[in-house]
């Protein structure tokens, strides 16, 4: 049993794929496979299911995946410390987030963190809300960034910055001469676009619907789209209107080709934070990381 063949047990059981694993340790599958086996032969039991075409862990696999990952981060954390003793700490972070904090929040955070650490390298994942939150209990991701919190004890939430979602409009025709903020009842029937299930957007929104006993499903619903600059461009050229947040059309607004407005009856502030699970135990790296995503709003 050596580290290498560790760390190939820990990413595929993290990724539940060989060819997952190869990616992200650069390494071929055919190596990865070649670990899994014969770590399988040093410790003289099968510790991963390959049946079925899905990947899980055997009783003794999970046994082993607890120990592994704490021999993996033993070994960064005596690595951590000399690096830190000859003065440059090195290593990736992973961290996953919905599309307003992927886009405005963490590449400012990011570059912060890169000042005081350069050798540090990342790897930045793109999912919605609610999966940033099953990767990571199903330890398929470290850290993420929500505009939504999901509950579940297993989970720390730290409040990062407060937000808010607005209608965002063309600047142009007769939406120029919309007066803010707008009633609800002068906006049912415009056409609207929507983000996917599962974003923070969409869940705060539909949220707010349903306290005055309205429905997603009863708007005229032109179309739902993912990514927040498709949805810009739609509302650019006449598609129909969308909810998102002020800051994905600051630049938009400054140019006169969006407008960004309250709607009277909704309550669209929301909070952005920032999640880990809260019994992993992180490598001396992530835990630096962690106390500078959570101090650096607070400064």
């Amino acid at each position: 049993m050596d580290f290498r063949q560790l760390e190939s047990f820990v990413m595929v059981a993290k990724h539940k794929s060989f060819s997952k694993a190869a990616d992200y340790l650069y390494l071929t599958q055919p190596t990865i496979s070649s670990h899994i086996l014969n770590l399988e032969k040093d410790m003289n039991t099968i510790l991963i299911n390959r049946s079925n075409r899905k990947i899980s862990l055997t009783k003794a696999g999970e046994i082993l995946y607890e120990y592994a990952v704490n021999l993996l981060n033993l070994k960064e954390d005596a690595v951590y410390k000399l690096n830190q003793y000859k003065g440059k700490i090195v290593g990736s972070i992973e961290i996953a987030a919905s599309t307003i904090p992927e886009q405005y929040i963490l590449p400012q955070l990011m570059s912060e963190f890169n000042k005081e650490y350069p050798d540090v390298t990342f790897r930045m994942l793109h999912y919605d809300s609610q999966q940033v939150v099953e990767g990571i209990l199903q330890n398929q991701i470290d850290f993420g960034i929500v505009g939504a919190k999901v509950p579940n004890n297993q989970l720390n939430y730290v409040e990062l910055i407060h937000d808010e979602v607005f209608l965002i409009t063309p600047a142009t025709g007769s939406y120029a001469n919309l007066k803010e903020p707008v009633s609800l009842q002068d906006i049912l029937d415009e056409r609207f676009i929507f983000r996917e299930m599962g974003s923070g957007t969409r869940k705060l929104v539909d949220s707010a619907l349903r306290e005055l006993k309205l429905d997603t499903a009863t708007l005229n619903v032109i179309a739902y789209i993912e990514n927040t600059e498709a949805i810009k461009e739609c509302i650019r050229h006449g598609l129909g209107l969308s909810f998102l947040s002020k800051r994905a059309v600051v630049d938009e607004i400054q140019l006169n080709v969006l407008r960004a407005l309250k709607v009277k009856e909704l309550n669209l502030a929301r909070k952005f934070y920032f999640v880990y699970h809260k019994y992993r135990n992180p490598s001396p790296l992530e835990a630096t990381f962690q106390t500078f995503v959570s101090t650096y709003f607070n400064k």
